[in-house]
Parts: C-alpha cells; sequence; structure tokens
C-alpha cells in the first residue's frame, strides 16, 4: 500500500468492505440521495483498482469489484502516519485525545491496558 486513500476513495472502500464484491451500480445504491453521478463513482473505483486496493471480474459486459486491501490491513499502514500527523508521533496523545473527547470509555481503556500487558509479558518471555 503506497498511500492514505482521499475521503471519497476510503468512503468507497467502506462500501466494499461493509458489503463485499459490487458492480459499480451497487456503489452508487450504497449512497443516500442525492446519489452521485455513475461515471463519477465508476472513475473512483477504476482508480482504487489502479492503486491496487480493487480487483475486478468481468461478468458478460461489466465488472464486479471486490476489495484487495481489508480494512484492517489499511489500517495498519496507514494508522503510523497518521499519528505522526497529527499528535507529533506519540500514541499517547492520541490516546489521550480519544479519552478526553470519550470516543474510548474507560472499560476499553483498561482493556487495552490489558492487551499491552499482556504482549509485554509475551515478547519479554
Amino acid at each position: 500500500m503506497k498511500k492514505r486513500l482521499s475521503d471519497k476513495e476510503e468512503e468507497i472502500m467502506g462500501f466494499f468492505w461493509d458489503n463485499g464484491d459490487m458492480f459499480v451500480r451497487e456503489v452508487v445504491d450504497n449512497y443516500p440521495d442525492p446519489k452521485p453521478h455513475f461515471n463519477t463513482v465508476a472513475t473512483f473505483v477504476r482508480g482504487l483498482e489502479a492503486k491496487g486496493f480493487l480487483t475486478h471480474q468481468k461478468i458478460g459486459n461489466s465488472y464486479r469489484y471486490s476489495a484487495a486491501v481489508s480494512p484492517d490491513a489499511y489500517g495498519r499502514a496507514t494508522l503510523p502516519a497518521l499519528v505522526r500527523r497529527l499528535f507529533g508521533g506519540s500514541g499517547l496523545n492520541m490516546v489521550s485525545m480519544l479519552v478526553e473527547n470519550e470516543k474510548i470509555p474507560a472499560d476499553e481503556l483498561r482493556r487495552l491496558a490489558d492487551m499491552m500487558e499482556q504482549e509485554r509479558r509475551e515478547r519479554d518471555g
């Protein structure tokens, strides 16, 4: 994965990650009204394929596209740059902001601390 996707590209990938293989018409149908133009969505889909995020299978005179990259793989690849850009490279700053804005409830924060402790124990043997 070479670079972060634009917001629109991430939105389209989200449709594939949520729904699986789709034709461009089905992608358009996922949008609320007013729906974007078919050709606009098709251009984004072709761009995502050129970047390696989608693949296609020819079915009749059309193409059915599928995600070539999982949301987890995309997140793992893009998170470090996001943390560097928005939080000065500090995971603590990122988590602190999420806690302050109540995006991470206390029970999830405790689970995160437990996961980190478990990983440390496994690493240290």
